[in-house]
């Protein structure tokens, strides 16, 4: 079986890749492949690597603010694209009030700050390998 594939993103005008940088050092340490596309990425820019790169997860970190635009953004672009089912979890300075709100426009889980390495690959193990099962 093929390693999991985890695209990371910055999307928007955020400028702070240190900790996306932490991220995927932690999952390819751990087994998975990893893509980082980089800073300044639009919605579609990242959905569009997504479907080129056939991943299965997409995380995105946010220490702008615009996460509550940004982040549904990628989700609908993902549908769009007939990508919907790819996992988006996502990371980074996001206030509590605004979890319900993201966690109903689609994204699976978020991480914020003081979440542990260990915590968001034990989540992308189980949770990639619970859906493969369902898909088998």
């Amino acid at each position: 079986m093929r390693p999991y594939r985890i695209l990371l993103a910055k999307v928007g005008l955020d400028g702070h890749d240190r900790g996306v940088k932490v991220i995927a050092r932690a999952l390819r340490d751990a087994g998975f492949e990893v893509i980082y596309t980089g800073l300044r990425q639009t919605p579609a820019m990242v959905a569009d690597a997504a479907v080129q790169e056939d991943v299965d997860a997409v995380g995105l970190s946010s220490l702008s603010g615009a996460h509550m635009t940004l982040f549904p953004a990628v989700v609908e672009e993902l549908r769009k694209r007939d990508a919907g089912d790819i996992l988006v979890f996502g990371g980074g300075i996001i206030p509590q009030e605004d979890i319900p709100a993201l966690l109903a426009a689609g994204i699976d889980r978020l991480f914020l700050p003081g979440a542990t390495t260990s915590e968001i690959v034990d989540y992308l193990k189980e949770t990639l390998a619970a859906r493969a099962g369902q898909k088998a």
